[in-house]
């Protein structure tokens, strides 16, 4: 049986995320089953397990069955040995979840927005949660902005926040792993991991939300932040002679208020990305559009592109969507952050 190959520490984190994985994944498991999948002897897991157990991060199910031999103990994952923090900042609100490393949330809250503030507002409301749940063991923070590796880098009419390292202030301030992403980003995550329909691994997620257009897109399954973390800012994609696509939407707004739909900007935002992505699904937030409204989207675009190439128009839960990604990265976090057993 082949043992994992790499220096001590990352081996021992590599044993730990795969024992975590496979117990929360089937819920139980005995020693020589976790050597099996895993493909590491059966004394390794026992060592690994034995710790685990003394630490509290497993619980003894009992005697397993018996197949005519020796009854093994069967072993499951104590779900709340960790917990997680998601927190997503809107113009208005700060929404967040406690969840435990099966995904069960402990508390689900909205409270008052802190991106009109500073930091510190936020980091207060974050430290009151630690204080109240101190098994938070990973934190993840979702943004209206561009991010590179936790470094907030464009973020209109949010000034105070330009340029911010929000990963290390927060990883340093509270000492738990940290990952800050964009909202859109996360959106498509959440949407993609709990879709019935994984076959349409290209997607792109569209809200126009509280602080102007955004997009998170998919290529093949995998997230794309391009090259410099900007993709899926979409409110420069020009559309007119002397307009872009926030601008244009604007005015589209300032129609619909005449009582004149305007849903060109749209269309031909759909054009454009289906010429360049040629996606399986582009999703729309449930609040901002309607069936009727994604058909006349649909006719639109149309009028700039084959309509056989067109792709599949979906609406979906913009909020849910956003912190179900969230918790996906903050679970990731969580199978794979160092605590005592990890050293």
């Amino acid at each position: 049986m082949s043992e994992i190959t790499a220096n001590p520490k990352s081996m021992k984190k590599i044993i730990l995320r795969g024992i975590r994985t496979e117990l929360l994944k089937h819920g139980g498991a005995t020693k020589v089953e976790l050597s099996r999948k895993l493909d590491i002897s059966f004394p390794t897991i026992s060592k690994f397990i034995n710790q685990m157990e003394k630490s509290g991060e497993v619980v003894s199910l009992g005697l397993d069955h018996s197949g005519g031999g020796r009854r093994a103990v069967r072993y499951d994952y104590n779900a709340d040995y960790k917990l997680g923090l998601a927190v997503f900042l809107e113009r208005t609100e700060t929404g967040y979840i406690v969840f435990n490393c099966r995904g069960e949330v402990k508390e689900r809250r909205d409270v008052a927005g802190v991106l009109m503030e500073d930091v510190t507002s936020l980091t207060a409301q974050i430290e009151s949660l630690i204080t109240k749940y101190p098994k938070i063991s990973s934190l993840t923070i979702g943004v209206p902005a561009a991010v590179s590796n936790g470094r907030i880098i464009h973020i209109p009419d949010y000034e105070q926040f330009q340029d911010l390292d929000l990963k290390g202030y927060c990883e340093q301030r509270f000492s738990v792993p940290v990952v800050v992403e964009n909202d859109m980003n996360a959106a498509v995550l959440g949407y993609y991991m709990h879709s019935r329909h994984k076959d349409a691994s290209s997607l792109v997620y569209l809200y126009f939300g509280q602080n102007g257009p955004g997009a998170g897109i998919m290529v093949n399954g995998r997230l794309v932040r391009g090259s410099t973390f900007f993709s899926g800012e979409i409110s420069f994609v020009p559309q007119y002679d002397n307009r872009n696509f926030r601008q244009a939407m604007q005015l589209a707004r300032e129609e619909a208020l005449r009582g004149k739909a305007d849903f060109d900007p749209v269309s031909r935002l759909i054009a454009s990305i289906t010429s360049i992505l040629n996606p399986h699904r582009i999703v729309f937030c449930n609040d901002e559009v309607n069936s009727a409204m994604l058909a006349q989207i649909a006719t639109g675009s149309t009028a700039y592109i084959p309509a056989e190439h067109l792709p599949e128009m979906a609406v979906s839960n913009w909020k849910e969507d956003y912190l179900n990604g969230l918790q996906g990265l903050g679970l990731e976090l969580m199978l794979a952050g160092a605590d005592q057993n990890d050293e």
